[in-house]
């Protein structure tokens, strides 16, 4: 069989599959699954054009990372063939745990567990089932190679991952504000002690690249109806759990199913593998025709939700630096359950609050480093004249209150 394949990126333009070893991992059915889940969530909600996918976005990432190892390669860092094909396999799966919708229904499909911990779960079975040719690769992936620079290259704060999800998010959702020099600043890196670098010609380039990550989580991320799209879908699930837990039978898959009638813990997780299993059999699909089936429930809180999500009725959402007031909100749950004749435990579906958090640039976890021209290292938010790179550093915190819009 040719495995020498190319495919169309409408970001990059064509992408060659590297090695027959990528294009067998790219076949499997774990990575196929990332086909259908969408990388933005409920994104579409407000950018009708987001879209795209994990699958979409592994691959992109993939591509920017054989830039890079080009890139360094010919600046003279020692990285041999096996290196290379570790760290293309290590941004190419390292996507692969994510859930249906992505982050909008992290923790609470399976609590306590992370879409990183999934990916390392997925990676070990597929090196089982690969003769061991993934253990570089994850070694890479988890930090225990002894090359620590290479790990930067996959996560990092200025890894591969970023560089693709801004570029290509950017571009599915015509928000132009994320568009960075992917180009231009992979060009410009360069390793030192052990270390990624950019060099000091590249650090506007890095500005750039900071500040549109941070207007991209503002303007795309927590943008207030995506919010609402994501609060709602969560709500759904909760409400279908509960109602499955009390004994409630419903006619949905078999592997949203699995995970709804039961709570399953981390460790029965890690340590039971069926349940990794029935997982990398979800995607979004399952979770949309629940919803379809959940809209003609005989509970009214489960079918209003549906049905809500369904015909984008969204909620309203409040994001304010202050707490919302405890009054107002009990008397909205009020409000509530006057309106739709249920209790104000069940009201508490429509009228809830939560908080959300921006920070573009974390001092002291994986810094980007900038290489001067006189051989010193220094961190980007000392090295740079901006200002306000300084301010990006900071955590931003916020309150949301959510409620139904029938209640304004």
């Amino acid at each position: 069989m040719n495995k020498k394949k190319i495919i169309n990126d409408p970001v990059y333009g064509f992408i060659s599959i590297p090695s027959e070893l990528v294009f067998d991992l790219i076949e499997h059915p774990y990575f196929q699954r990332l086909r259908y889940i969408k990388q933005l969530g409920m994104t579409h909600l407000v950018y009708p054009g987001a879209l795209h996918t994990r699958f979409h976005h592994a691959i992109g990432a993939m591509h920017l990372m054989g830039t890079a190892i080009e890139t360094l390669c010919n600046k003279g860092c020692t990285i041999s063939a096996e290196e290379k094909e570790g760290l293309l396999i290590a941004i190419l799966l390292h996507d692969i745990g994510h859930g249906p919708f992505s982050h909008a229904l992290e923790q609470t499909i399976i609590e306590g567990i992370d879409h990183e911990d999934i990916s390392i779960l997925l990676m070990d079975k597929l090196n089982e089932q690969f003769n061991g040719q993934l253990s570089l690769a994850i070694g890479i992936f988890k930090g225990t190679y002894h090359k620590k620079f290479l790990h930067q290259l996959v996560s990092s704060q200025l890894d591969m991952d970023r560089m693709d999800y801004l570029n290509r998010d950017s571009f599915f959702t015509g928000v132009s504000e994320g568009v960075i020099s992917s180009d231009r600043i992979i060009k410009m890196l360069s390793v030192k002690d052990d270390s990624v670098t950019v060099e000091e010609k590249g650090i506007y380039s890095i500005e750039k690249f900071l500040i549109a990550r941070r207007l991209m989580y503002w303007q795309v991320y927590l943008h207030k109806t995506v919010i609402a799209g994501e609060q709602l879908l969560c709500k759904i699930f909760n409400r279908s759990r509960e109602l499955a837990l009390e004994g409630h039978k419903f006619n949905i898959t078999p592997a949203l199913n699995h995970f709804l009638e039961k709570v399953i813990s981390e460790d029965d997780f890690k340590n039971q593998p069926h349940h990794l299993d029935i997982f990398a059999k979800l995607d979004d699909t399952d979770v949309m025709a629940a919803v379809k089936v959940w809209a003609d429930s005989e509970d009214f809180v489960l079918a209003t939700l549906c049905n809500n999500l369904i015909e984008r009725k969204l909620f309203h959402v409040d994001i304010t630096a202050e707490r919302p007031d405890e009054d107002f909100v009990a008397e909205l749950r009020r409000k509530a359950a006057a309106l739709y004749s249920i209790s104000e435990d069940e009201a508490s579906y429509f009228v809830f609050t939560d908080a959300i958090r921006n920070n573009a640039y974390n001092k002291g976890d994986g810094n980007i480093h900038i290489l001067m021209k006189n051989g010193d290292i220094r961190d980007i938010a000392l090295a740079s004249d901006n200002s306000n790179l300084e301010a990006l550093t900071k955590t931003v915190k916020k309150h949301i209150l959510c409620y139904s819009k029938a209640l304004v």
